[in-house]
């Protein structure tokens, strides 16, 4: 998955891959570039660092990048279709547009949440006061995950891995309050300063509900010590990566054995479902830490621990104080130093409570039917790239290959926004507390999972909105997802777009990215029917997980943050898929007549506006805190490492921008990764 900010820009879609027309006024790929760093040096900076320079990150930012400039615009026009919503007196209770503007409205109400405070939360700190027992304890968890409390554990309705016609109940760790394992245990600076922020940021969560300051510290504490044995009962990211290690199918009565604390007749009497015959646990030891802390850990920690994680999953809909508390911890995660504008915080909600609600209304205005095809047929080239390219692989059996073939084949398009839309007729939404109105919202949506269960699988259903620039691949579904913001390029329209930097931007980056992921360490363990089991012979996988391991290898080398390197176990994954969809995007590009005129543009090949064209879709910088947290959390690798570390293994690249031997960019034969 290629992960950038949320945007969209409006009537956007990709060139006509059979036009190449020259564009007016100073190229906009020159004016970005540091001509004082050599491309042959590190072409990341080269490509971006001249517009990173010139860029500050906006005090609200983490980072700051093309996305960003996108969603600046994008804000501003989601901004007035909700403003408009909201005085639109004629709309109809019940339908898209009213609930849009309530929750505009309430969101938008700052005098009278400040007002409130917490008291919107009374029902629910009430319910937790009153719990006596471990199963009291239980089912107001259950209730409370159901609006939206990030409580015990991750749990909801899911594909069957390895029966994608199924929806199974799947339970996953989760319950902590930083954002991993490794949070609670490394020893660096950074991190010690992120852990010391949060226990501070529980003290004031309990001064604030009433707690002396004595009182507060050693509540915050023991819920500390209670979150890092449920840490420690955790796996880290790579063991979340195995798919086979991650399924773990059993009968209820036998899974009920092994967690005796927990019954899971009435967790399921709690969510408000029937109790399933087998489920599938991701990480059956984190159930047995849960399971034991529930008897060995007071029932007062627990308390604690439910009321700390309800103000800190509600902090961003409550009064300024309280959202301040929040924001205070969380910066020491992002580097931001002032919070993003209470209007902008309310299109953010709005995105979580029905961002495919909003995409109706913004297709409507914005984005012409028309563009979907287009984008279809970019789609279709890189299909035919990408099977020219298995059909001459060398290493791949040749039943292997069939079935690979088939894979791709069968590899489902879904381009711009959904053919049918989300039916929001039974979210209530009113102009009362916006915590409530969100509460709610996640109430809908963990209905809507759940109410899966039982249910054919719908394989229409999009997981992103439209206004998302963001795309993504289902290994279950054997589907690339590419939602209409995607290809956006900040303030540019299609015909200023050559192919050159089409095919670089949105066919590599993203169509061949997503692509790959069906073929990555992961996706390449599913079929074509999106079920989980070995395809491959064994001798094809042994030499996919070789080469494999000369990314992780190659990744690992990297050390974007004083000793902080890459962790290439981490980001396989999405490595493989930027390498693959650079290869894949570039034989697709060869095929076009903008490739074979070889015509300049700004002074660049179509070979160099490639590699640039991808370059762009990388332009980003981050804040230290911010970068921090991403090498210890996140499956992607940075910006910088995600252009220059997969460039060093193409022999195109070496040849458009003339890299030789001792240059840094360059890497020997026998350490450039060839997968696909």
């Amino acid at each position: 998955m290629r992960i950038n900010a949320i945007l969209i820009l409006a009537a956007l879609s990709l060139a006509d891959c059979h036009n190449q027309e020259k564009q007016a006024g100073p190229d906009f790929l020159v004016a970005d570039l540091d001509t004082a760093v050599s491309p042959a040096t590190d072409f990341f900076e080269y490509a971006n660092g001249g517009w990173i320079k010139a860029t500050p990150i906006p005090a609200t930012e983490r980072g700051w990048g093309v996305g960003n400039l996108v969603q600046e615009d994008i804000y501003n026009r989601l901004r007035t279709i909700s403003e408009n919503a909201a005085h639109n007196d004629t709309a109809k209770a019940g339908s898209v547009d009213r609930k849009i503007g309530d929750l505009w409205t309430s969101g938008m109400d700052s005098s009278g949440i400040n007002k409130a405070g917490i008291s919107p939360l009374k029902p629910e700190l009430d319910s937790i006061h009153a719990i006596h027992n471990i199963a009291g304890l239980l089912h107001t968890a259950a209730w409370l995950q159901g609006m939206g409390v990030n409580c015990l554990f991750d749990d909801g309705a899911n594909q069957d891995d390895k029966n994608s016609n199924l929806m199974i109940f799947e339970l996953w760790q989760g319950g902590l309050g930083l954002p991993n394992q490794e949070f609670y245990f490394d020893q660096d600076k950074r991190t010690v300063s992120v852990r010391a922020a949060y226990l501070h940021y529980m003290y004031l969560n309990f001064r604030e509900l009433g707690a002396d300051s004595p009182t507060a510290m050693k509540r915050a504490a023991a819920v500390f010590a209670l979150e890092s044995r449920l840490a420690k009962g955790s796996r880290p990211i790579e063991l979340l990566r195995n798919p086979e290690r991650n399924y773990n199918k059993f009968a209820l009565p036998a899974f009920q054995k092994t967690t005796p604390a927990i019954s899971w007749q009435e967790w399921f009497a709690g969510i408000g479902i029937q109790p399933v015959d087998s489920i599938v646990v991701g990480q059956p030891e984190f159930y047995t830490t849960l399971s034991g802390a529930l008897t060995s850990t007071s029932l007062d920690t627990w308390k604690d621990y439910l009321e700390t994680h309800l103000i800190q999953s509600s902090a961003s809909y409550l009064d300024s104080a309280t959202f301040a508390n929040y924001f205070a911890y969380t910066s020491t995660l992002s580097g931001a130093t002032e919070p993003r504008p209470r209007w902008k915080r309310s299109l953010d909600a709005e995105e979580r409570a029905m961002g495919e609600a909003l995409g109706q209304l913004f297709v409507q205005e914005y984005f012409p039917p028309a563009a979907k095809q287009r984008y279809s047929d970019l789609v279709e080239n890189m299909r035919t790239a990408y099977k020219e390219r298995i059909q001459k692989l060398s290493w791949m059996n040749d039943s292997t290959k069939k079935l690979a073939l088939d894979k791709l084949s069968r590899m489902t398009k879904k381009v711009g926004y959904p053919d049918h839309w989300k039916d929001f007729s039974a979210l209530s939404i009113d102009r009362g507390p916006w915590v409530l109105n969100m509460q709610r919202a996640s109430a809908w949506w963990r209905h809507y999972n759940l109410n899966k269960l039982g249910k054919p699988v719908d394989r229409t259903e999009w997981e992103m909105s439209p206004q998302t620039y963001n795309a993504y691949y289902n290994s279950s579904n054997n589907e690339i997802v590419l939602p209409a913001g995607q290809f956006a390029v900040p303030g540019k329209k299609d015909e200023e777009l050559d192919d050159a930097f089409v095919y670089g931007y949105a066919a590599a980056s993203t169509i061949g990215h997503e692509m790959t992921h069906g073929f990555d360490d992961e996706g390449r363990k599913y079929d074509a029917d999106g079920n989980l089991h070995e395809w491959w012979t064994p001798a094809d996988s042994a030499h996919f997980v070789q080469h494999a391991n000369y990314i992780i290898r190659q990744f690992n080398e990297f050390n974007p943050l004083d000793t902080l390197h890459v962790k290439g176990a981490n980001t396989e994954g999405e490595n493989i898929a930027d390498l693959g969809g650079l290869v894949i995007g570039l034989d697709a590009f060869k095929k076009t007549d903008a490739y074979a005129k070889g015509e300049k543009i700004g002074g660049f090949t179509p070979l160099q506006r490639y590699f640039l064209g991808y370059t762009y879709g990388w332009l980003y910088q981050e804040r230290k805190e911010a970068l921090a947290s991403q090498l210890m959390s996140d499956v992607h690798a940075p910006a910088k490492e995600r252009v220059n570390g997969p460039l060093a293994n193409l022999p195109d690249f070496y040849e458009a921008f003339g890299v030789k031997p001792g240059d840094k960019m360059y890497r020997p034969d026998s350490l450039r990764v060839v997968i696909w």
